[in-house]
């Protein structure tokens, strides 16, 4: 496939002092070695989202929007609690089709697991929004320190082969569901 390729990376947090920053900025900074990949970073505290669920809301139209331009995804998300946060649950709530017939893959930290626990979870919430999600991740165990402001990241090697290895995968799925989703939309497919 020879297209380009949208892709937004999905900020799992919205807490202050977040070391999500970091994370999106390390992996924004390692895809411009794929020059067939336009990346939308997509930070739910860039939007003026409803603190309830409303649908018919200005933010709200603003991140399905953004969110449908998008033809796969890269979530980062940290793991709170042994799950992922709840501003990332607001956000999956929030929009139904823009994830419909993409793929999807993440990039999580947290404790001894990594944001793993987080993942697992995440998998079948995107299930339930009729995407697929990439089996392999890109995973941060204890983090702290390990990040500079701009994204730099000590001994980033283990990082960048995981990294690869994920946006071959993530391209895969890509070059055989966008065609799908041109030929018949999955709004189209019966229930």
């Amino acid at each position: 496939m020879t297209e380009s390729t949208r892709l937004a990376i999905v900020y799992g947090s919205t807490r202050p002092g977040r070391l999500c920053d970091r994370v999106v900025n390390w992996v924004a900074r390692e895809l411009v070695h794929y020059p067939l990949i336009e990346i939308d970073i997509i930070d739910p505290l860039e939007f003026d989202l409803p603190s309830q669920h409303e649908r018919e809301h200005a933010g709200v139209a603003a991140l399905s929007a953004r969110l449908s331009r998008a033809d796969a995804f890269i979530v980062v998300t940290p793991e709170y609690n042994h799950s992922f946060t709840a501003s990332l649950k607001f956000v999956l709530d929030l929009v139904y089709e823009p994830w419909h017939g993409k793929p999807v893959a993440f990039v999580s930290y947290g404790g001894i697991s990594g944001g793993l626990r987080a993942v697992e979870q995440l998998r079948l919430v995107f299930a339930e929004l009729h995407a697929v999600t990439v089996r392999d991740t890109v995973s941060f165990a204890n983090p702290w320190g390990r990040f500079a402001e701009d994204g730099s990241l000590e001994n980033p090697i283990e990082a960048r082969q995981s990294l690869v290895r994920l946006i071959a995968r993530l391209n895969w799925w890509n070059a055989a569901l966008k065609p799908a989703r041109v030929t018949r939309p999955y709004r189209s497919v019966a229930a």
